[in-house]
């Protein structure tokens, strides 16, 4: 290990962990320290680069809190966040596509009836969404867990508004709802508006440094979660939004893209009297049955 140098660090570093229990974790670790190394090399890299990378890594760090995950963003914006989830979730023809997570979910959240409002004075335009959720194979799925959330129309999903004294934190535009027998779902919320992911740290830095913007098309995430299924996190997009081949985090699938249909005010879907235009949003999802485990 002594007198080190360019060309015998990769090999010192990688003899390090010969020890190493974990035959995932070495085989990870190698594979790191073998493209880490070589970027290095590739790009003649300097202190002063080294240096503002730990900085700038640093001010991730920072800015990540129980609420804003500056580290999913960064890994959104450089398409690793679509990479893991494409080459983790690779399904029949036919079944719904994943995309990314985002950093936004919220665990536990409300549950609500078939037919609610889930937007929960959430500003924005009405909108009624419904579907079915079936199997590969065409049958109803009854009892999907179905989480759903979404930003509002000025652009900020409900966890981003700090609460106050007198105005206390509340689920707006998210709940939980699960599929009737014949694997149907409705609920109202408000029509999806295209929004900038947080771009006030160093992420936002980074993309204006980049001549990169910070938009998302609009958009509704939802993950069903069915038993004997695999579990599908996903968006469904608005169909026309100038966003669509830009997205920030690079999330877009076209099979996921749909056509939110706009209605003067009269009786909405679900009977009620709506006393300005509204819209209606009509989608289906196909989950992939889960793997067996194989026995000997």
């Amino acid at each position: 290990m002594r007198n080190i140098n360019e060309d015998t660090i990769t090999q010192a570093v990688l003899a390090s962990m010969d020890q190493c229990r974990d035959a995932r974790l070495r085989t990870v670790m190698t594979s790191l320290v073998q493209h880490l190394h070589s970027f290095a090399r590739e790009v003649k890299l300097t202190e002063a680069e080294w240096f503002q990378a730990i900085q700038f890594l640093t001010a991730v760090g920072h800015i990540t809190d129980d609420v804003r995950q500056e580290y999913i963003l960064l890994s959104d914006v450089l398409g690793l966040s679509t990479l893991v989830t494409a080459q983790n979730n690779v399904k029949p023809t036919g079944c719904t596509e994943a995309t990314v997570f985002g950093p936004f979910f919220v665990e536990n959240a409300p549950d609500y009836p078939l037919g609610a409002d889930i937007s929960n004075g959430a500003r924005g335009e009405p909108c009624f969404v419904s579907g079915r959720v079936t199997g590969l194979d065409g049958q109803a799925l009854a009892g999907v867990l179905m989480d759903v959330w979404q930003s509002d129309e000025d652009g900020f999903y409900d966890v981003q508004k700090p609460p106050t004294a007198d105005q206390p934190h509340v689920h707006r535009a998210r709940g939980r709802i699960r599929t009737d027998a014949q694997g149907r779902y409705h609920f109202r919320s408000i029509l999806a508006q295209p929004y900038p992911i947080p771009h006030d740290g160093p992420v936002g830095k980074m993309l204006e440094a980049l001549g990169r913007h910070p938009w998302r098309p609009a958009h509704l995430h939802f993950m069903l979660t069915a038993q004997g299924h695999e579990r599908l996190i996903t968006h469904v997009f608005r169909n026309q939004d100038r966003y669509l081949d830009s997205d920030a985090v690079f999330g877009v699938r076209s099979m996921l893209i749909s056509d939110w249909v706009r209605h003067e005010a009269g009786t909405a879907p679900d009977g009620t009297a709506v006393d300005r235009p509204y819209y209606t949003l009509d989608y289906d999802f196909v989950l992939n049955p889960a793997k067996r485990e194989v026995r000997a």
